[in-house]
């Protein structure tokens, strides 16, 4: 039997996450999300004819990665897989999603139920079958139940990274480096294919260090961060840390971290991050939103790249006072605020400047460049690299580098692009 890969999203782009495994009667799809455009138009995936498509493997509930779920469930009931976290968090995702952009998707409650319905939760390390395909998941290390995918084929194992991290951080453990070992085929994001993080440690003790010298001095500081997974780790760092200044935390924050706080299983400091739900505050209202911009503190609050949610208020309310802060914690993609604050420091064209203080902290959840490097040199009997879920000039550089270290195959896959792979 042969067996292809082929890129329906994601290929020289971040986002949009889709990648089909074929063979000459079926196929199955690893993962299928949305990215969006300048004007925050929903941009999906290719589709596959539905006849072929034997059931979805989730990598986690990012939208980048699950956005497009519904779409399949229009025609039909497909199974979909994923760790029991992933579904959880992936049902409240779906939901704002349709919530905010409704009008310009495809699909509608009914699909999102159907998503839901036909969702089936699976463990670590745990075979299961998707038609003829033998599966299986190991912990990706990106947020609290992501996952690599590996197919078990009789010519070899595809593995999938999906979004991986390989750092010891507050809500995760490391990605499964052994779970790569057996790969002949990996196909890995490529995010940061041209950079490399600084140590995880010196980014939290700089970060604890700056907020507590403005709340200290009397002022506030915004926080905007993802409510997947980066307010949490943000949360679980003050929390270790002992910080005795109020915190407030707004927005789909407090549902998510109630969902993992009901997992423990899959969190790594389950402490710190319970300590932070119970002495914290969620904004609840109005009234608290407010109060959270009069007195010295930290609020965390979504968007994480300012382009909507109650953190574009708190700037608003806190921009114009230089005792007062906003500290990026989170990636910034083109023409968003947050991207415009980095570049010209101002949140729009109307804005005055910002005369806040203003710093970016590098808490990224996915793997550097050596990182993607070295975890690609763990599989020990590879012949093939397939890049997906970078720019082109990350991922044209990440592949540069593997031919030269490695002497393998190496493509950096482009949308439509079919690979045959056994």
């Amino acid at each position: 039997m042969e067996y292809s890969i082929k890129i329906l999203g994601g290929g020289k782009e971040v986002g949009r996450a889709a990648i089909e495994v074929t063979t000459s009667s079926e196929s199955i799809i690893l993962d299928y999300g949305v990215n969006f455009d300048a004007n925050d138009n929903p941009n999906l995936p290719l589709q596959e004819v539905p006849s072929r498509v034997k059931g979805f493997i989730v990598s986690h509930s990012h939208l980048d990665h699950v956005g497009a779920l519904p779409l399949y469930q229009i025609s039909g009931n497909f199974p979909i897989f994923g760790t029991r976290l992933t579904r959880l968090i992936t049902e409240l995702m779906l939901k704002d999603f349709l919530k905010l952009s409704g009008a310009k998707v495809p699909f509608e409650w009914t699909e999102v139920r159907k998503v839901m319905d036909n969702f089936r939760s699976v463990k670590y390390h745990e075979e299961f079958e998707v038609g003829t395909f033998k599966t299986e998941l190991g912990d990706a290390g990106h947020i609290p139940g992501s996952s690599m995918i590996k197919i078990k084929t009789e010519k070899g194992n595809i593995v999938y990274t999906g979004d991986t991290n390989v750092i010891n951080t507050h809500l995760v453990k490391p990605a499964e480096l052994e779970f790569l070992r057996d790969a002949n085929v990996l196909i890995i994001e490529s995010t940061y294919g041209r950079f490399n993080h600084p140590e995880r440690k010196v980014v939290e003790d700089e970060f604890f260090e700056s907020v507590k010298e403005v709340v200290e001095g009397g002022g506030t500081v915004l926080v905007p961060a993802f409510s997947l997974s980066r307010s949490q780790e943000i949360l679980s760092v003050l929390s270790s840390k002992n910080f005795d200044y109020p915190v407030y935390y707004d927005g789909m924050v407090k549902e998510i971290t109630e969902l993992m706080i009901q997992n423990p299983e899959f969190i790594n400091d389950y402490e710190s991050l319970k300590k932070a739900y119970n002495y914290f505050k969620y904004v609840n209202g109005w009234n608290d939103r407010n109060k959270a911009t009069r007195n010295e503190g930290v609020i965390v609050s979504s968007a994480g790249m300012l382009k909507g949610g109650p953190a574009v208020y708190y700037f608003k309310k806190i921009a114009d006072n230089p005792k007062n802060a906003v500290f990026l914690v989170s990636y910034q993609a083109e023409n968003t605020p947050g991207r415009r604050l980095l570049e010209t420091g101002k949140f729009d064209e109307y804005s005055p400047m910002l005369k806040a203080r203003f710093q970016i902290f590098d808490f990224s959840s996915h793997a550097g460049k050596n990182q993607l490097k070295d975890m690609i040199k763990s599989a020990k009997n590879l012949e093939k690299v397939i890049l997906v879920h970078g720019s082109p000039d990350s991922s044209s550089v990440l592949a540069e580098e593997l031919k030269r270290e490695l002497g393998v195959e190496v493509i950096v896959a482009e949308n439509g692009q079919e690979i045959k792979v056994f």
